[in-house]
């Protein structure tokens, strides 16, 4: 069987033009097929303050009205996608940038507002990614970088958690690929100290992680990352690793588990 490797990224790389050149050095080496994606929600919050509108966050999540929808429809699918694309053609990686648009990869529902209305947000299911057509893409050498707008299959454009959008587009793939998952971010890992980068958690369980959240150790924006994670793993993804992204080529950060440790 194919293997595929799915690499999601944020704004801590994205944000300092060095860190992500040595990044995409690094994706490129990554032996198979690859998908890149990426987020970008620091440059779209400076965006958005710079023109006068709120930054809403809840639980690790952006609140999207229509104004801050065009501003991420731009940052992300705009300069964003097209400045990776651009610097993956230059290291000989012929890359393709798409959005949920794009050859209808991405089809997604608009989150019901209850009990938070976060607007035009939408989540993606298994069902909603156009498994053939990305797999033509790669078939035919081609590095889909896909970014996080998505679309409701009726004019309507929304935003989608990257960290979601990677994990559903790992479910879906593993009718056609054994597929490997990485999240890259700012920290080592999962950490057991939060301000402790030597603290990180080698491999991380259902149950461990719900006795970090509850010992309030995981908070934020970390908890929708490892929901992901381990939605993930369950639904048969081979392999789910959180690491920092200077690491995307070793074997340190935290291994994502089913159940038990001889799970992972």
């Amino acid at each position: 069987m194919n293997t595929l490797t799915i690499v999601k990224i944020g704004g801590h790389v994205i944000d300092r033009p060095g860190a992500l050149q040595g990044f995409l050095a690094d994706f490129i080496r990554i032996s198979g097929r690859k998908i890149l994606v990426h987020g970008g929600g620091s440059m779209a919050s400076d965006v958005l303050v710079k023109g006068g509108i709120p930054v809403r966050i809840h639980e690790g999540r952006r609140i999207t009205d229509e104004a801050v929808l065009r501003v991420c429809t731009m940052v992300y699918a705009g300069w964003i996608n097209k400045t990776i694309v651009a610097q993956l053609q230059a290291l000989h990686c012929n890359a393709i940038g798409l959005s949920g648009v794009d050859g209808n990869v991405l089809t997604a529902a608009r989150r019901p507002p209850v009990p938070v209305d976060y607007g035009y947000v939408g989540d993606v299911a298994p069902g909603g990614v156009e498994v053939e057509s990305l797999a033509m893409l790669m078939e035919h050498g081609f590095t889909p970088v896909l970014c996080a707008i998505t679309h409701d299959g009726r004019g309507g454009l929304l935003n989608t958690n990257a960290d979601t959008l990677a994990a559903m587009l790992a479910i879906a793939l593993t009718q056609t690929c054994a597929v490997k998952l990485i999240f890259c971010f700012e920290k080592q890992g999962v950490l057991a100290v939060p301000d402790d980068e030597a603290s990180v958690v080698p491999t991380l369980t259902p149950a461990g992680f719900l006795q970090l959240k509850n010992a309030g150790v995981i908070t934020e924006g970390m908890i929708p990352k490892l929901d992901n994670a381990f939605a993930a793993i369950a639904a048969g993804v081979e392999e789910v690793h959180i690491k920092h992204a200077e690491n995307l080529l070793t074997a340190k950060g935290t291994v994502i588990c089913r159940q038990v440790e001889e799970d992972c």
